[in-house]
């Protein structure tokens, strides 16, 4: 892997790091090493190839789509047919780059494409590590900041009989998808962080409830309904 680093990564970084100068600040680079180091805790424990899932971790959002962008579920296709026309630029094996590309592609929530290899498997493991935990939690609100969207309901701060909506308030998100992202997860290794990232996304919802004086017992349930088994 070392080798890889001196060799490719070196190569790999520095033009990520151009195409990341317009992202969100939630989508922006830091975002992408994070990813980067999920991959390797994941892959080294999965046994997975670090000359596939390596570059497609580092290149799973080379172009920067919105969020509330129309075209968001084309994202994935988008950054692979990017990355793949990159890495040939650079000499990178042809034979690898396939594999590459699937990894970009697949790795999207909202492109639901399913994961063929355990490196596509890393890569979509170690990108969902970043919604959820105290990274996923300061992620939400900076997005929905940039979004311009209210904290929570005022009404109904957690949905309970009603459907959350976070296109206008960022709580909702934790019930939309974030909670219950740890059944996607794809590999054991990823399954185990998911789980302890998402209690602590469960404690902060807690305090939260506690702090604006809402029932414990209401937000319990709305918890219980996006967690599920």
């Amino acid at each position: 892997m070392d080798q890889w680093k001196r060799e490719w990564q070196s190569q790999i970084e520095p033009w990520v790091s151009g195409q990341m100068s317009l992202a969100d600040s939630g989508h922006g680079i830091d975002h992408v090493r994070r990813v980067v180091e999920n991959a390797i805790r994941i892959g080294v424990a999965e046994n997975a190839d670090h000359e596939v899932y390596l570059p497609a971790a580092w290149l799973h959002d080379c172009v920067i789509v919105p969020k509330n962008s129309p075209d968001r579920n084309m994202a994935s296709w988008i950054s692979a047919t990017s990355a793949e026309g990159f890495l040939t630029s650079i000499g990178y094996p042809e034979k690898l780059r396939v594999s590459i590309a699937a990894c970009i592609r697949s790795h999207s929530f909202s492109a639901n494409i399913p994961c063929d290899s355990i490196e596509s498997k890393v890569v979509q493991d170690a990108d969902r590590l970043e919604a959820v935990g105290a990274i996923g939690l300061a992620r939400c609100f900076m997005t929905g900041g940039s979004m311009r969207q209210r904290l929570y309901h005022p009404d109904q701060p957690f949905p309970i009989d009603r459907l959350p909506n976070d296109s206008e308030q960022s709580v909702d998100h934790f019930f939309a998808k974030l909670l219950g992202l740890h059944k996607t997860m794809q590999t054991p290794t990823g399954r185990e962080e998911a789980r302890r990232r998402t209690q602590f996304l469960v404690d902060f919802l807690r305090q939260l409830c506690c702090e604006i004086g809402w029932s414990r017992i209401e937000l319990d349930r709305a918890i219980d309904q996006a967690i599920g088994g």
